[in-house]
């Protein structure tokens, strides 16, 4: 399925142009129209999905077989990569259609993707586990 507003859903149906590095039957790598270093490809699946929390495992699977694939491509091409997702507004996520940026990285470039906040102390570190383990024994 795919939406008629969705930008890459646009960009699937070839309807919005694009510079498309890969493709099979279930998703397609696209470079990012605005890159965060050269060679900074986006990975899709075809059909839409928001993001990482309401995609089936088959489509997930297929996409993060691709993005491995593109992964390899672009370390060779580089000296390294990040793999990045961004679910929902608080995260990062600008485009409602899941996709995985891989960003080639060389050891020189600068690049910050974020500082920690310090670490835990026992007692936060303890509530923040209680808190995780109880969320996942309801799923």
């Amino acid at each position: 399925m795919q939406l008629p507003d969705c930008l890459f859903c646009k960009i699937v149906k070839g309807e919005i142009p694009s510079f498309k590095v890969s493709e099979d039957d279930k998703t397609l790598a696209i470079l990012d129209i605005n890159p965060v270093s050269r060679g900074h490809t986006l990975v899709l699946p075809k059909d839409h999905y928001v993001n990482i929390l309401d995609t089936p495992e088959p489509a997930l699977a297929a996409t993060m077989q691709a993005t491995k694939k593109v992964a390899k491509a672009l370390t060779a091409y580089s000296e390294g990569v990040n793999v990045n997702h961004n679910a929902n507004k608080a995260a990062g996520q600008v485009v409602d259609h899941l996709h995985f940026h891989i960003i080639p990285r060389y050891v020189s470039d600068g690049l910050q993707l974020w500082k920690g906040r310090g670490g835990y102390g026992k007692e936060e570190a303890l509530e923040v586990l209680a808190a995780i383990r109880k969320l996942l024994k309801e799923q």
